[in-house]
């Protein structure tokens, strides 16, 4: 499950011209899934999106998360995040799971972060102001993986994160 999260002062999604889902700050979830993935990895996934400390304290620093901010939650429907453009001109789309298995881990996701959301395979217009910017690539460990359930920290770039 991969799902792309940008920090916005404000989103919405509209469906053939209609608002369906509209929020202040907080954050937009473009939200991918592929064939393989369950329970577990949007239990995984849903936790790092609602824990992930992206906004900012009192001191300017990235140490707060959306709940803690107050913020509010857009999840739109994304397969193009399994795009596979290695080769030849078009992307290839073999790594979203089909509709079928999408659509029921999507709307859990919605429903398990109190989300508002797009509309599953439609054609959608989104809008955003990303606040920072602040975008960043959330995959779920594969399925059987040392890492599944575990949330082991990732070595920053030299320089990044040091003491100041």
């Amino acid at each position: 499950m991969r799902a792309l999260l940008q920090r916005v002062s404000r989103a919405s999604v509209r469906v053939e011209g209609r608002a369906v889902g509209e929020i202040g700050p907080g954050l937009l979830v473009l939200l991918g899934v592929a064939p393989g993935d369950g329970a577990a990895e949007l239990a995984w996934i849903a936790e790092k999106i609602e824990n992930l400390r992206v906004f900012e304290d009192e001191e300017g620093k990235m140490n707060r998360s959306v709940r803690e901010r107050g913020g509010e939650i857009l999840v739109v429907s994304q397969f193009t995040l399994y795009g596979d453009t290695r080769r030849g001109r078009r992307p290839g789309f073999s790594g979203a799971a089909r509709p079928e298995i999408a659509e029921p881990l999507y709307r859990e996701m919605v429903a398990r972060l109190r989300a508002q959301a797009g509309v599953f395979g439609a054609h959608m217009a989104v809008e955003l102001v990303n606040d920072g910017p602040v975008t960043l690539m959330l995959e779920s460990p594969a399925p059987g993986s040392p890492q599944a359930g575990a949330d082991a920290p990732t070595p920053a770039a030299p320089g990044v994160n040091d003491a100041a």
